[in-house]
């Protein structure tokens, strides 16, 4: 069970993906829904910080399993399903948060910039996306939850790859509700604003007054605030929710 930020739910017996589950938000995600009872299958390219997540959820009491994947490579996803399917026989969740970025302005973007951002993002979204599926619409239940950005939403500009696939989560979650409907499995996608992290705190001080002058809680986002939606999402609380982007960005966005 977890009661972080008043909230409570009971995901004892059920099995949860989270890719991207090294470090930042899908670090938290797994730490929370291995709180909430899930065996959560943490997967990322770095089987050290995976190890680090794994040890985390296990010391608040969860259960949880390292997959080191490539999750933008159509045959590792394809092993890692086939393993996980011989295994559990099943999948309840997955939380598609693997992501990276690659900004600078789109005349000096080069085609790798964009190749990277966009396989490791969307596609990557789409190949989980498509295997989940499968064993989701068999079960008859399920609970998908693609990482978008409000990036996705209004563009930021040097980040025209990394807005691109985000916005491309949204088209695909919004798709793939309307498929998967009836068989009791939804889909939505959560759109981060500005959130503490290494990353804006490398903006310096200036600049993050900045920001939060544009932020009516007048505050940067936590890691804690995204994993509250997502946990709620994959919750039983949220089963008329599907083809949803819920952004967790304190107003910027309204």
């Amino acid at each position: 069970m977890s009661e972080k930020l008043g909230l409570t739910t009971d995901l004892s017996g059920q099995v949860a993906m989270v890719t991207g589950a090294s470090q930042g938000l899908g670090k938290a995600c797994a730490i929370r829904l291995g709180e909430c009872g899930a065996t959560v299958l943490c997967v990322a390219r770095s089987a050290e910080k995976l190890a680090e997540t794994v040890a985390a959820i296990e010391a608040a009491g969860g259960k949880a399993v390292a997959h080191p994947c490539d999750v933008g490579s159509r045959e590792s996803v394809a092993a890692l399903f086939d393993q996980v399917e011989k295994t559990y026989g099943k999948l309840d969740i997955i939380v598609n948060n693997a992501g990276i970025t690659r900004d600078t302005l789109l005349p000096r973007m080069t085609d790798d910039q964009w190749d990277d951002v966009i396989q490791t993002n969307l596609t990557s979204c789409f190949l989980f996306c498509r295997e989940a599926s499968k064993i989701m619409m068999s079960a008859r239940y399920g609970r998908i939850i693609n990482m978008s950005s409000v990036s996705g939403l209004i563009g930021n500009a040097g980040q025209t790859n990394y807005s691109a696939s985000k916005a491309g989560m949204i088209g695909l979650t919004r798709s793939l509700a309307r498929e998967l409907g009836k068989r009791k499995v939804t889909v939505n996608a959560v759109a981060p604003g500005f959130i503490e992290s290494d990353m804006t705190q490398a903006l310096g001080d200036e600049m993050l007054k900045e920001v939060k002058k544009r932020i009516p809680a007048n505050r940067l986002g936590t890691a804690d605030d995204v994993a509250a939606t997502v946990v709620f999402l994959a919750s039983p609380a949220a089963s008329y929710i599907t083809g949803q982007v819920i952004t967790v960005d304190g107003g910027m966005t309204c």
